[in-house]
């Protein structure tokens, strides 16, 4: 059983996950807990740089036209690339911006996706959590937000090191991201760790801390503070 409780926080392109991710860590910091911070993909690394020239073809291929499991296992290296220096117990926590469950989301709803013969979910959490031994989360938070809202955010995100001023395939994608938003919803329903945090109220964005004791409240709920 793991010492350090993990938590990785979830959503769509544009959905807010940063500034959560920035405000649950310092209020788990505020309650005394220490804190192990990451976010992926990691763009500046070995296989972080991969992913982006894939997600802004930058050798001419497609992010959204690699099949699922080579395009899987770029993600899931850079994270255990990532992680190779860390050790559970070192830390209170564990909170992580993007993770292993946005692998199995995004590589399931692509169009190259609609045949797989596999469990996409199944395979790549074997993959990360079992073959390459990541911790696993003890919750997963999905915010969900509407699509267009979403889409809208993402125009605010300014200059970013692998795609500059732009979006990636997947961000540019309509399809992809409605798509993704289902499919965290219906994982949702499959897994008990998975939890949804709305984010949103008669079509507009909560403020942020709203947003953020609503977290709070849902970790509690769940055992996890």
């Amino acid at each position: 059983m793991a010492l350090t409780k993990t938590i990785a926080i979830e959503g769509i392109d544009g959905s807010g996950k940063s500034v959560q991710f920035k405000l649950l860590k310092e209020s788990l910091l505020n309650m005394g807990y220490s804190v192990c911070e990451r976010e992926f993909p990691v763009y500046d690394s070995y296989f972080g740089t991969e992913v982006g020239r894939y997600l802004t073809v930058a050798d001419g291929v497609r992010a959204d036209e690699v099949d699922a499991k080579s395009m899987a296992l770029w993600f899931a290296m850079d994270r255990w690339h990532a992680m190779r220096d860390y050790k559970d117990g070192e830390f209170d926590f564990l909170v992580i911006n993007r993770y292993v469950l946005s692998n199995a989301v995004y590589q399931s709803i692509r169009d190259i996706d609609k045949n797989n013969e596999f469990d996409t979910l199944e395979w790549i959490y074997n993959l990360e959590y079992n073959i390459l031994g990541l911790p696993k989360p003890d919750i997963n938070l999905f915010f969900d937000v509407d699509q267009s809202q979403a889409e809208a955010n993402v125009l605010k995100k300014g200059y970013r090191s692998y795609v500059g001023d732009g979006k990636d395939v997947y961000e540019a994608s309509h399809s992809i991201q409605h798509s993704a938003r289902d499919k965290y919803l219906e994982y949702a329903q499959r897994c008990d760790d998975i939890k949804v945090v709305s984010c949103m109220k008669n079509g507009v964005f909560l403020p942020p801390e709203e947003i953020a004791a609503s977290v709070l409240e849902t970790l509690k709920n769940n055992s996890i503070i």
